[in-house]
Formats: structure tokens, sequence, C-alpha cells
């Protein structure tokens, strides 16, 4: 028997949505239903699977992804279309999400879908959560603030991040103080692990 999950249904189209969550109960699940990413976000919940029309159709999951991100936020993501395309599926994967569907109209590829990513659910939860909080925090730092962080994590000492950045070392020190104040980083090791992590998504949420 699957495992009864909360399905958090995003898309803009409102009978679609209805279809949806009807399907959802009918499937066993709760069912939640969003008009758009800044509602699903504003009370974000704390658990469960997204199901979020890829709309426009091979940048609507990027951009999704791109908003958690911002927000801080991560919930994992199974994509759907009417009429997905691979360039728009391969996008939608590299951006994070678990899977995509054509919009499923039967039970069983729905309940396949859904025990299928719930298993990989919690890990990427965690990873993509731990991620989206180093992008925040680091997204406070001025240019130079986030230049030293860079260099820092290449492993440069002060007096080469000041010759690259041609100011002085005592500069240096400033803009690292600042910088480790804003990140909360109790040393340049922690600073240096949220900037990996951050990272770690490569370009999907810049």
């Amino acid at each position: 028997m699957i495992e009864r999950a909360t399905l958090h249904i995003l898309d803009s189209d409102s009978a679609r949505r209805a279809q949806l969550a009807r399907l959802a109960f009918a499937a066993g699940h709760h069912a939640e239903i969003y008009a758009h990413a800044d509602e699903l976000l504003s009370h974000a919940p704390s658990g469960g699977l997204v199901l979020a029309q890829d709309e426009p159709v091979g940048k609507g999951i990027s951009n999704l992804v791109a908003t958690m991100m911002r927000s801080g936020q991560w919930l994992p993501i199974i994509a759907i279309a009417e009429s997905p395309t691979i360039n728009a599926v391969v996008s939608a994967i590299k951006a994070g999400a678990l899977d995509y569907l054509t919009v499923p109209e039967q039970i069983a590829p729905l309940n396949e879908a859904v025990a299928r990513c719930a298993r990989e659910a919690d890990a990427q939860r965690q990873q993509r959560a731990r991620a989206a909080e180093a992008r925040q925090r680091i997204a406070r730092l001025s240019m130079r603030e986030r230049e030293v962080l860079d260099r820092l994590a290449e492993g440069c000492s002060n007096k080469a991040i000041a010759r690259e950045l041609e100011i002085s070392p005592r500069t240096v020190e400033i803009h690292r103080m600042k910088m480790m104040g804003k990140l909360g980083a109790r040393h340049a090791a922690e600073a240096v692990r949220l900037r990996i992590e951050a990272s770690g998504l490569g370009d999907i949420a810049a």
C-alpha cells in the first residue's frame, strides 16, 4: 500500500489544480493547493512534496528553485507539464526536481512518482535547505566582502588577497571581519563551509 504523503500542488490554472487535488485524494494522499510560488513559500510547509506545473515549460521549475533559494527554503519537487519536452525535463532535473511527469490523470503514475521521490526527498531536503540558507547569508555580503570570501575559499592569505584586489592587508582584515559577522561565522573554516554549501547548487539559483 502506498504511504500517505502531503502533496503541495502548485499550478496557476484553477481547474487543473482542482483536478490534481481530486486525484491526490483518490490516491490516498493529502493535498494543499497554491496558485503561485509566493503563496506556497509565505508560510512554507516543513514537509511533503511539491507537484509543480512547469510554466513556462522549460523555465518554470528553475524559476521556482531560484525563488526557494532566495527565501532560504527548500521542498522536494515533482515537475509536471501537459506536453513536456526533453529540454524541459533536462532543465528541471538539473535545477533539482526529483521527477518530471506528464500531468497525471490516473492514480498509478502519481503513486509511482510519489513513492520513488519520497525515498530521495529527506536527504535532498536537508542538503538543499543548507544550501538555501548559505546562499541567503552570502547574499547579505557586499561585492568586496564576497570577493574576500571567494579568495579565502581558494586558500589565499590576507596578503595574497590584498595583492590580488589591490587593497591593503588591513582593508582585507576589515572586509573579512564584516563578512564573518554577516555570515554568522565564528571562524574562517565556517565561512568557507558556507561558501562551499552555497556553490554546491551551481548557478541554478543565481
